[in-house]
């Protein structure tokens, strides 16, 4: 009854404003929604501002930004010791997942080389396509595409204070054999400045597998990939559990989401 009384005034009032030439009051407007915001990523404890912000780069892909979960950049980048003015060589990069990232921690004074072997670039241009629209792109203009030899990461240029090698190690194996690794290696060693480092993130095998499941299930013991790089030179300046997964039993296909391993690696000064 309440409301049936409410109703009957609010009309009267109407009526009564039209009969004094009063027009009714118009409703009021109702504001557009505003457009959806960029989902950005919290800064993580340890990972610093410059690190945090290149992985909240509006020009990152949004297939990227969902793999972020899984691959954890901000803390992987922060565990390299990568900096403002770095120059970097982002090896095999595949479609540009780090090397934008990259492009935007070493910032306008660093350098980001998006590297393939001259041979495996013979015939198949197209490996590089998605890092040639990087390097073609004002927002990116430190990335340039380069393809030195195999045997000759050094041949690039420029000495380099970091090489790095994402999820992709074990497939160099598979290609250039276990004995065809060692020029490689030794071709990242003299491309570094001393001090500089050789990060490897890989799928994890079980430890003490050694290389035999890099061309079945594409995952690498750790323990191999330590005794390659000393063999050439390098000192193992620390190992991140960020990415090990103990759940992961390490013999199903390895993939973003299972164990990796990751190594840091230094030239001696």
């Amino acid at each position: 009854m309440i409301r049936s009384s409410v109703v009957v005034t609010a009309i009267a009032a109407v009526s009564l404003l039209t009969a004094c030439g009063q027009d009714a009051p118009a409703p009021a407007e109702v504001a557009a929604p505003p457009p959806p915001v960029q989902e950005v990523m919290p800064a993580a404890m340890g990972v610093p501002a410059y690190v945090t912000a290149a992985v909240n780069d509006a020009g990152r892909t949004a297939e990227h930004r969902e793999n972020d979960a899984v691959r954890s950049p901000a803390e992987v980048i922060a565990f390299s010791g990568m900096a403002p003015g770095d120059i970097v060589v982002d090896y095999r990069p595949g479609g540009g997942y780090y090397t934008r990232i990259f492009s935007k921690v070493v910032g306008e004074n660093g350098k980001v080389y998006a590297t393939e072997s001259a041979e495996r670039m013979e015939g198949r241009p197209d490996r590089t396509e998605a890092v040639d629209a990087i390097a073609a792109d004002p927002a990116y203009s430190n990335v340039e595409v380069a393809a030195p030899p195999f045997a000759a990461v050094d041949e690039i240029g420029e000495p380099v204070d970091v090489v790095w090698l994402s999820n992709n190690y074990h497939d160099v194996v598979n290609a250039a054999t276990v004995e065809g690794m060692v020029p490689f290696n030794e071709g990242v060693f003299r491309a570094l400045n001393p001090g500089g480092t050789y990060i490897i993130v890989d799928h994890a095998a079980p430890l003490g597998s050694g290389y035999a499941d890099t061309d079945t299930t594409h995952r690498i013991d750790a323990g191999v990939v330590i005794e390659a790089m000393t063999a050439v030179g390098f000192v193992l300046d620390e190992e991140s559990d960020l990415l090990s997964r103990p759940e992961d039993d390490r013999t199903t296909q390895g993939t973003f989401a299972t164990a990796q391993l990751i190594l840091k690696f230094r030239k001696p000064e």
